[in-house]
């Protein structure tokens, strides 16, 4: 009976240390599965030649993108809106060009009519009205951006001046303009038509 119970505490005492053996073993195996995923990062890491990144820098690179691309659409934004307006100022003078120059002949009449007119003095007071209205007729022109351009004796210009003839003078220097024919108009500093001038050739060549 006595060496049952002995027999059962050796049986009891080496489950028990077995036990513990295992318990000691799987503990001392974890630290050396960490170990060896820390060295496989490493050579990774190594391998590719990029810097093993913790949490936090993950986090500030992600919030350094996110920055990057709210400043590029606030760009993109800005840079749009800028454009929009471009285009509407655009449309706008376009609008305002067609206008002047379905205006322009009318321009024209009325200063042919006054110049007519001045022959004329039993018609002074017509004259005289129809002056005021072609006064405020190119006034509410030139607040919209007109310009006339009566080029008398300055130098010509093929770029604003149209030549239709060339004479000599003795007084207008040679490529001047000795008188405009018709007047020519620039709208917000673009032209719109070209004056009509007549070109001083110089004086006259005596003949030998």
């Amino acid at each position: 009976m006595g060496a049952r119970i002995t027999a059962r505490k050796d049986q009891n005492f080496q489950s028990i240390m077995t036990k513990q053996n295992e318990d000691i073993s799987g503990e001392s195996n974890e630290p050396k599965v960490e170990a060896a995923e820390e060295t496989e990062a490493q050579e990774a890491s190594a391998e590719t030649n990029e810097p093993v990144l913790t949490n936090l820098e993950k986090v500030q690179a992600e919030a350094a993108d996110m920055k990057s691309r709210y400043l590029r659409s606030v760009a993109d934004m800005e840079n749009y809106r800028k454009r929009i307006a471009r285009e509407k100022q655009d449309i706008i003078r376009s609008a305002a060009a067609n206008v002047v120059e379905s205006l322009l002949p009318v321009l024209d009449n009325m200063k042919l009519g006054l110049q007519a007119a001045e022959n004329h003095p039993e018609a002074k007071d017509v004259t005289v009205g129809f002056k005021m209205v072609d006064e405020q007729l190119k006034k509410s022109l030139s607040e919209q951006g007109l310009e006339e351009l009566v080029p008398n004796g300055e130098v010509f210009d093929p770029n604003i001046h149209e030549c239709i003839a060339q004479q000599t003078s003795d007084e207008i220097k040679e490529d001047h303009v000795i008188q405009t024919v018709r007047a020519g108009y620039r709208l917000n500093d673009r032209l719109i038509r070209a004056a009509n001038v007549i070109v001083s050739s110089g004086p006259t060549k005596e003949k030998n």
